[in-house]
């Protein structure tokens, strides 16, 4: 079988690769572990993420995109590479067409870096879509339609907020407030409150479990115990948290995140604005999975919110689905070569 079209989220925390008629076959961490010695790549994707505040002095362990755009070129590039051979096999008679996923507040800069990273790791043509756009179409909503749509955009690096109608963005913006975020202010949190240093795969671990974006009541408060450091004594000791601490923690990414789909409201013509009332806002990201998001979105802005079906994978299919019918989307997509 021959693969001739690809989509990738290429994210900051996770890249999703999708291809049509076989939908996400491949969800690993955007993360490289390269040998400092020799620049040797050692790992990728997983295996690469384990390494993460484990690797000796001679092992760096990172992540090549930062908030959403690329931070270190050539490492994008050999990521790229090797999602993009996973996925096609090792038998590779045509080069693919790639279409990426990026922010919508991309610099022309970041976007052609974007598209000279997927030319260069092996693609025969590269397109770029928006992320909003992507993560609309993947999540079911009629772009095309003279009417207004809202989309909230949550993933590890950045918060894309905004309106759609008629194929195109009416009104967006982008906050680099995501899951990273989150995992440094829980881990800033519990330095502050508990005097424990833990790590980011704790940090997310606490997230997941018992994280919540309001604060539960007390019967339906949740609990987990984490290991970490003790910052005095710097021994090893274990400590008993609960979901109030997490939503304290991320009191402040919270707002940024609430600031900005206010902000997009307030900027949205008065016609779609009856429409987004009318249908309520999607969310959609892995960061949208946070406990009570939609909830406290749809109570400060009064609109209602919706967090979309499978809405880790919504930004790679609307890709997927974008590619397969690229006429139909011409005009949502912004570059090409």
């Amino acid at each position: 079988m021959f693969i001739k079209k690809i989509g990738i989220d290429l994210g900051t925390t996770y890249t999703l690769v999708y291809i049509p008629k076989r939908g996400i076959v491949i969800h690993e961490p955007s993360v490289v572990a390269i040998s400092v010695l020799d620049k040797k790549v050692m790992a990728v994707g997983d295996e690469a993420k384990d390494m993460i505040g484990r690797t000796p002095d001679s092992i760096v362990a990172a992540r090549p995109l930062k908030s959403g755009v690329i931070a270190d070129y050539k490492t994008t590039e050999i990521m790229l590479k090797y999602f993009i051979n996973k996925a096609v096999g090792g038998m590779r008679i045509f080069r693919p067409e790639v279409m990426i996923a990026v922010p919508a507040g991309i610099t022309s800069t970041e976007r052609r870096a974007v598209i000279d990273a997927t030319l260069n790791a092996g693609a025969k043509a590269a397109y770029i879509i928006k992320e909003p756009i992507a993560a609309a179409i993947g999540a079911d909503i009629p772009i095309g339609s003279a009417s207004g749509h809202m989309i909230v955009d949550m993933g590890g690096g950045t918060s894309e907020v905004a309106v759609i109608s008629l194929g195109g963005i009416v009104a967006n913006t982008s906050v680099r407030i995501g899951g990273n975020k989150y995992d440094l202010a829980i881990s800033e949190f519990i330095k502050k409150k508990y005097n424990l240093a833990i790590g980011e795969r704790t940090a997310e671990e606490a997230k997941i479990k018992i994280g919540s974006a309001q604060f539960l009541p007390k019967e339906e408060r949740l609990y987990m115990e984490i290991k970490g450091r003790d910052v005095i004594s710097g021994l090893p000791r274990t400590i008993e948290i609960s979901s109030d601490d997490i939503t304290e923690a991320l009191q402040n990414e919270l707002q940024g995140i609430i600031a900005a789909v206010k902000s997009v409201l307030y900027h949205t013509p008065p016609e779609l604005s009856a429409d987004i009332m009318d249908k309520g806002m999607v969310l959609s990201g892995g960061t949208s999975l946070l406990r009570n998001t939609d909830k406290l979105l749809a109570q400060v802005t009064g609109v209602p919110a919706y967090v979309a079906d499978d809405a880790l994978l919504c930004v790679a299919r609307g890709t997927g689905i974008a590619l397969e019918n690229l006429e139909s989307y011409k005009r949502s997509i912004l570059s090409a070569k």
